[in-house]
């Protein structure tokens, strides 16, 4: 768990605002995980590790907001992808980090917060990003889920109204720091998401 001190100076960030495309174009937050929608469900499992917490979607605005928490859509038109949605956390953004968790992972771990901040202090750099085990077994970065200093926001504009979308591109131009998810202790499926309706129910049996 976060301390007290760090935790406050966390902002929380859900990703809602895809597509969908793999699920048919449905708003994959809405969908169910065991009988609660997944953004309802990743806000829940991210708040207690944050001070504050936003919701950034597309759709569906107003069933959103009845969660309780301010919800900010992209800037951008045409759902840009992912980088629209740091920005637009990073916009409102009160805090000295923002910590992002896409809607489509529910399993992500409870300690999230705390292990990416630790390293990045540790490491004195301005991004801190899990790097965790896929269904393959191999470990890779999971971009979407980082720890941002707020200060990058202007870092961010320049380089999305540059025409930028991928994030690896832009986190290459920062001090980032990789904190691995496969200690013993760590749930090896915390990282499965859920692109299809398929993999959604494959993940409540897990």
């Amino acid at each position: 768990m976060v301390n007290v001190e760090h935790k406050e100076d966390m902002t929380g960030l859900v990703l809602a605002g895809g597509r969908g495309s793999r699920m048919g174009g449905v708003d994959k937050g809405l969908q169910l995980f065991h009988g609660t929608p997944l953004a309802l469900h990743t806000l829940r499992r991210l708040q207690s590790q944050v001070s504050v917490i936003l919701i950034n979607a597309n759709r569906n605005l107003p069933t959103y907001a009845s969660y309780g928490v301010p919800v900010w859509p992209d800037a951008l038109a045409d759902y840009p992808g992912p980088l629209a949605g740091f920005l637009a956390g990073l916009e409102h953004c009160a805090t000295t980090y923002l910590i992002t968790v896409p809607c489509d992972t529910p399993r992500f771990p409870t300690d999230l917060a705390s292990r990416l901040h630790a390293a990045l202090t540790a490491q004195q750099v301005d991004i801190a990003m899990a790097l965790a085990p896929e269904e393959d077994g191999q470990l890779r970065k999971q971009p979407v889920f980082c720890l941002l200093r707020q200060s990058l926001k202007g870092s961010l504009m320049a380089f999305i109204q540059g025409g930028g979308r991928k994030i690896d591109a832009w986190t290459a131009q920062h001090k980032t720091v990789v904190v691995p998810f496969n200690q013993p202790q760590d749930d090896p499926r915390a990282f499965f998401n859920a692109n299809t309706l398929a993999e959604l129910h494959t993940l409540e049996q897990l």
